[in-house]
Formats: C-alpha cells, structure tokens, sequence
C-alpha cells in the first residue's frame, strides 16, 4: 500500500550517465562503454543496494539532440550495445536484481522479442522484463523499410494519428509477447528419455493472433519463462501512453514535477499495479555540491542540462525526503536516473539506500528470488492451461 509500504526503487542506466558530458568525468569509463565487464559493474552496483530492477536504454539509431536525425555532435557519446543483450549478459553475474532492457516494438517482431525476454527470464532465474518503446522517428523507419514515417515536428501532438496508433500498436505487441510467453503451459515438457517423450504436444498453443499490425500464429519456441510473464514496464508522459500503461504494464514510470502533478497522473493509471516515480538526480554528502556539480558539467557541455523529468541536485537526505513526501501522494517506487556513473549511482546505493533503511522505508535484504516476487506480484496463470 502506497504511503506507508516500503519503496521500490530502480535506476535507469544509459552511457556514462544521464549528463552529455558525464562521460568526461575523472572517474567515468568511456572506452569501456562498449564491454561486458563495464555493464556488469554497473548492475552488480545496483544489486549491491538492494535495487529492485535495472532498466537499459536502448534505440534504432546514434543518440542525437534533434528530434529527428542525426547531429553533428562530436563532444557528447554516440552509439550503445543492445540492451537485450546487456541483460542477457549481466544475467549469469548477478542473482536478485530484476533486468529490463528497453526494446523498440515499433519496427521489431514481437515474435522475436517474447523469446529473448523469455531467454533471460530463463538466464537470470526468473528476474526479467522489458520496457516497450515507440519510435516516430522517420530514420528509424529507414533503418527498415517496412513503412514510411514523416519527419514529425513534435512527438507529443495528441491529435497526431501516426503517434496514436503507434501507441495502439505497441498495446497489441505486449498483448502478442504475452500470449506467446502463455504458447507453453507449465508442464509442457516432459523429458522423459524412457518413453522419448520430450515435451507433451498437447500443452503447446497457438496463439492466433489477428489485429491490425500484427497476425501471429505461435507456439513461441522458447518454453514459458520462469515468471509465467516477466515484468512489462512502460514510461509515460501523455495520455496515449497512460492508456498503454493501463493495457499492457505491471510498472508504469511517470513524471511528476510536484506533488500535485502526482495526484493528477494517478487518475491517468488507475489500475497499474505500481507507479513509479521518474527523477534525474545528482547527489554529493554536502549541501550545494551537486547543484555545482552539475553546473560544472552544464558548462562543459556547453548549455543547461533539461529533462523530460525532475532533475534533482542535493543530498541523499533531501532526496529521501521527496521521496517519502510522493510515496505519501500514492506513488509506489521511484526510477532514478544517474546524472553521472558512478558518482551518482554509488550515491544512491552507498548514501540514499542507507537513509532510506534508516527511516524504515527500504529492505534490508533481497525478499525474494524473482522480480515478480520483488513487486509483490503473484505469477499469472497460464491462460491457456485448464483452470
């Protein structure tokens, strides 16, 4: 129950930070950007405060500071390993944290997605999960060849068609993903070497989707994952996104600017199971030292750093406070994005974790050996498998 019930927290890990010119850090890894080891470090930090889960950026195309196409940008990074893979990665190296890359559904095949999710659900033991992104990007679309999309001068226009059914077609892609992870009941393999019987054909389903954007026969060829269906998270910040939220998430990521900002979104997602809370932040021991800091990275980057979220500069015991203070508002957990790696995220598991523990409002030990079990969300029945 949100109020009084213990945080959930995550963070989001993208590059070197969340900064453009984090990655010039004395204690930053650019050249290691592009390993394994980089993104296993990152992870097993997280896991070393108790996180929840880790999200993975990913994208079709180099990062870029215009809305659509590329820049000319040379000071700031370009280019990222894909997220899926990072988790699959990262899976074998850590044992309780949750692992959700971000996947593009606008231009990939569900089919293909549900059995890498379903891959590392099975890697990690059951701790899983991806976060559905759209693209109204017209070079993304190019990147295929499949449909054309115009170069769009805004991707927040409500009354735009082309994003509206980007966003109905992302609610039929979870909506295909899930079904196909239901495609194998429970039991379905039997494994039996006496009577060479592997798996009981009888528990395998076709899913017969038929929609709009999609007509997918299934079974999956990949078994039922761990948690029957790992997590689906979605961020949103406009309504069509509220309402894919609300169709196809079990953790929708908002983002408020203030407490009345979160009594407002809540209406929008009623019946999400959790709702996260989206934040920037950058946190040092001493007041006033994050807020410099970041304007020291502002300066070399050359403009003021924004966000589609709250950027926050402070200490850990001032953010704890908002925290709390939104918990109370209803929200159930909270996303945070390191400004800068490490700093920032060594500061939210080693200084705001332990404020956090102190106040009574985080776990001390994992709970749990799923993500599913981390959220307190039970694992669904197969829908095809008799009641």
């Amino acid at each position: 129950m949100p109020g009084t019930s213990p945080l959930h927290l995550a963070v989001a890990l993208d590059g070197a930070g969340w900064h453009p010119a984090a990655w010039r850090e004395a204690d930053a890894r650019p050249r290691e950007l592009f390993s394994g080891r980089y993104w296993t470090d990152l992870v097993r930090e997280a896991e070393r405060g108790l996180l929840d889960f880790v999200t993975i950026e990913d994208s079709l195309g180099p990062q870029s500071t215009r809305l659509d196409g590329f820049d000319d940008r040379v000071d700031q990074v370009r280019g990222r390993l894909d997220a899926v893979l990072i988790a699959a990665r990262v899976a074998p190296s850590t044992s309780h944290i949750g692992l959700v890359p971000s996947a593009i559904v606008t231009h990939t095949e569900p089919f293909h997605l549900s059995k890498a999710i379903a891959t590392v659900d099975h890697a990690s033991k059951g701790r899983a999960g991806f976060r559905p992104v759209v693209s109204g990007r017209s070079v993304d679309a190019k990147h295929f060849g499949r449909r054309d999309i115009p170069v769009l001068e805004r991707l927040d226009d409500l009354e735009d068609p082309l994003l509206l059914g980007l966003f109905e077609e992302a609610a039929d892609y979870v909506e295909v993903v899930r079904r196909l992870w239901d495609s194998w009941e429970d039991d379905a393999e039997i494994r039996d070497a006496a009577t060479g019987r592997f798996v009981d054909r009888e528990k395998l389903h076709r899913i017969d989707f038929e929609g709009r954007w999609f007509s997918v026969r299934g079974p999956s060829i990949t078994q039922r994952p761990p948690q029957g269906q790992p997590i689906v998270s979605v961020l949103a910040h406009v309504t069509p996104a509220f309402q894919l939220a609300v169709r196809a998430a079990d953790v929708v990521h908002i983002t408020p600017f203030d407490t009345s900002d979160v009594h407002r979104i809540l209406t929008e997602v009623p019946s999400v199971p959790h709702v996260f809370g989206e934040l920037v932040v950058f946190l040092d021991d001493q007041p006033g030292a994050a807020a410099a800091r970041k304007a020291r990275l502002d300066e070399l980057a050359g403009a003021e750093y924004r966000s589609d979220a709250l950027v926050f500069t402070g200490t850990a015991g001032e953010l704890a406070d908002l925290l709390l203070g939104w918990r109370e508002a209803g929200l159930s957990g909270f996303r945070l994005r390191p400004g800068a790696v490490p700093h920032d995220l060594e500061a939210i598991t080693r200084a705001l974790v332990p404020e956090l523990q102190r106040r009574g409002a985080f776990r001390t030990e994992y709970e749990a050996d799923t993500l599913r079990g981390l959220l307190g969300l039970p694992r669904p029945a197969n829908r095809y498998a008799p009641a």
